[in-house]
């Protein structure tokens, strides 16, 4: 019997590539909204906002100023396959919705790449006409 899908999945190993795609084809079909615990190194993957994984979070024993918002783009590159842009990460000392502290972004990097995924290496991206690499 196949396990009911649920929009918000905590993690705190390795995402099951079965389940990432479930959450793709939920909301978004590009990508996966995740909420980042960095004290407690979890994270909560889909939901339509991030504000949903981070209400999730905090009602299983994260903190606020622990959490930060990423955007996980399972079909680009590594180097391309987060970004830093939620309303979840205006704060006091770093106001705007983009992380813009290095060493944090290289954080959240970190974890999402251990939970979620690091994205698919280039030669990966198929277009109409082959490999997008252009050896295809």
């Amino acid at each position: 019997m196949a396990t009911p899908y649920r929009p918000l999945i905590l993690l705190d190993r390795k995402i099951e590539p079965g389940e990432l795609t479930l959450l793709i084809q939920h909301y978004f079909p590009d990508l996966v909204k995740v909420v980042v615990d960095v004290r407690r190194r979890v994270v909560c993957a889909g939901g339509k906002l991030h504000w949903d994984a981070s209400d999730f979070l905090v009602k299983n024993g994260s903190r606020q100023e622990d959490l930060w918002g990423v955007n996980y783009y399972p079909g680009q590159p590594r180097s391309k396959c987060t970004n830093f842009i939620s309303q979840l990460n205006d704060r006091p000392e770093d106001p705007g919705a983009t992380v813009r502290n290095e060493a944090l972004r290289h954080q959240l990097r970190e974890i999402v790449f251990e939970l979620v995924g690091s994205g698919r290496p280039v030669w990966w991206e198929l277009d109409s006409g082959g490999r997008s690499d252009g050896l295809g």
